[in-house]
């Protein structure tokens, strides 16, 4: 007989997500199926009138330390493992009067879930000794150990991880006789190591997070979470992997692209750097602009006049929620997303007028703790690293030319070194306290990049006299401060590193110009 011929007579179910679990049972009684079920799973069943029988039937052994050991045993073991098509199998089950068990359906402790409730203390290194204890009680063992076995014997027992799958069980069931095709088999068992596999790389990065162990595997496993449409352009395939909706809630508009989840994640990594109210038009993961004021209409008229051509298809970010009067602004361009932690009535209103705009509420304080790790994908590999989250070095942020920056100065540094951390390498950024007025992005030479950044800002009738210009690593020559220099700068921000440091900030003293060393580089691929 082939596998998918043999009739499922008896079913093991020990569950901790009961979603569905009662309308199962039901069918499986009703069918003629024996069910055999643990603790909690066996109680929730009885009282909902369903007959099910206790496991310590088949281990003559009772659960012990606090329901620690239950399936642990070798006659559950033998009841899952043992292959039908093989007569020394069924003899061996006879002689030790144990049951074949041919299908166990089972979910696993939420170890996951457990951990977004203490997903700061993790972040921070701060999990104490009853913490980490009442984490651990949450990892499975009995029941990754039984589906492990049911999916590698799945032509002779089925396994179910998924309760979104029972009526589909249920159908195939009663559809064909109580048995299961091979081809169905399969797919449940390829569904299971799946979801034992992301069980385990979750535990696993737990323990080497809180051991501080060297990273031996690239352990990453996240649930789909939607296909898209391609990825970034039309011939690509695509879909999101992750926690993604658990940190935006598009309410509004057409589905989001590749391109735009890029797009978002990189304007939010950038206006999370500002606290005062603040908005930064995203093209291409590039800033166009970035503007504060207390007032954020006039945030954005300072971000908008960095460069009006580029934002069109664009996405806005902003730290603050949008009322109607930002709304109102905004609402003229055409724009891909606008991201806000919140939209006011009136607000979503108007912006819902154009129907293919998206807009999407951002949980802050969930995307900073979620940014422990950046990876990507090479040929043949993945690169991680951390996530840059530091602004500069502290002991090595020094003053290094015989002139000292102004206090209107030095906030037009800071502004915009938070926002060249954020611009495509070789990064420039001319900016005021409160806006940028010029971003050089992308450039194969620093030069080139600042050339850029100045006829942008020429272009817009921006003057750049009196400015500060952030630049994403030191200058190698002085060739990139004089061209700042040109066009009016008086004061520089850098990381210095060079071996020609000397020569640049002599060319500085030369000029007048002070500048600041932050001991620290932010360069971005």
């Amino acid at each position: 007989m082939l596998s998918g011929d043999y009739p499922i007579k008896t079913a093991l179910i020990s569950v901790f997500d009961k979603t569905g679990i009662l309308d199962l049972a039901k069918a499986l009684n009703e069918l003629g199926i024996e069910i055999f079920s643990t603790g909690g799973t066996k109680t929730h069943l009885e009282s909902n009138n369903i007959y099910v029988r206790n496991i310590e039937e088949i281990t003559n052994f009772p659960e012990i330390l606090d329901g620690r050991v239950k399936t642990l045993h070798p006659a559950i073991y033998a009841g899952i493992l043992a292959r039908l098509d093989l007569q020394k199998h069924f003899e061996q089950l006879e002689r030790y009067k144990l049951k074949s068990i041919d299908l166990v359906v089972c979910n696993l402790y939420p170890f996951e879930q457990t951990l977004e409730r203490f997903r700061t203390q993790i972040s921070n290194g701060t999990i104490d000794y009853e913490t980490n204890l009442e984490i651990l009680e949450m990892i499975d063992i009995g029941g990754p150990s039984m589906l492990r076995a049911s999916a590698k014997n799945y032509h002779w027992t089925l396994p179910v991880v998924n309760p979104a799958r029972y009526t589909e069980l249920i159908n195939l069931l009663s559809e064909n006789n109580r048995t299961i095709p091979e081809r169905v088999r399969l797919s449940f068992a390829a569904e299971t190591f799946e979801h034992i596999a992301n069980y385990d790389s979750v535990i696993a990065n737990y323990f080497q997070k809180i051991s501080q162990n060297k990273q031996r595997y690239f352990n990453y496993s996240a649930r789909k979470e939607f296909d898209l449409r391609y990825g970034e352009n039309p011939q690509q395939k695509a879909s999101l992997f992750g926690e993604f909706t658990q940190i935006f809630q598009k309410f509004h508009g057409k589905d989001l692209s590749y391109n735009n989840i890029l797009d978002i994640d990189s304007a939010v990594r950038l206006i999370i750097e500002f606290e005062t109210p603040t908005v930064a038009i995203i093209k291409h993961t590039n800033p166009c602009g970035v503007g504060s004021d207390e007032d954020i209409t006039r945030a954005y008229r300072k971000a908008f006049a960095t460069d009006t051509v580029s934002p069109f298809g664009g996405i806005i970010v902003v730290n603050r929620s949008v009322d109607f009067d930002f709304a109102q602004e905004i609402h003229p361009l055409f724009t891909e997303v606008i991201i806000a932690p919140e939209f006011s009535d009136e607000s979503i209103e108007l912006l819902t007028k154009k129907k293919d705009r998206r807009l999407v509420k951002v949980d802050f304080e969930k995307f900073k703790s979620l940014m422990d790790v950046d990876f990507r994908t090479v040929i043949g590999g993945v690169l991680v690293q951390d996530t840059d989250k530091t602004l500069f070095a502290n002991e090595d942020f020094r003053i290094v030319t015989q002139r000292e920056p102004n206090e209107e100065e030095l906030a037009g540094l800071l502004f915009g070194w938070k926002v060249a951390k954020h611009v495509k390498s070789n990064a420039i950024v001319y900016a005021r306290s409160d806006r940028t007025l010029g971003i050089g992005a992308g450039q194969m030479s620093r030069v080139d990049s600042s050339r850029i950044a100045v006829e942008k800002a020429k272009m817009m009738g921006l003057d750049l006299a009196g400015s500060t210009v952030a630049s994403d690593a030191f200058f190698p020559f002085a060739d990139g401060l004089l061209e700042a220099v040109k066009a009016g700068a008086t004061a520089v921000i850098q990381p210095g590193g060079s071996v020609r440091d000397q020569e640049v900030i002599e060319a500085a003293n030369v000029n007048n110009i002070a500048m600041v060393f932050t001991g620290m580089r932010h360069f971005k691929h």
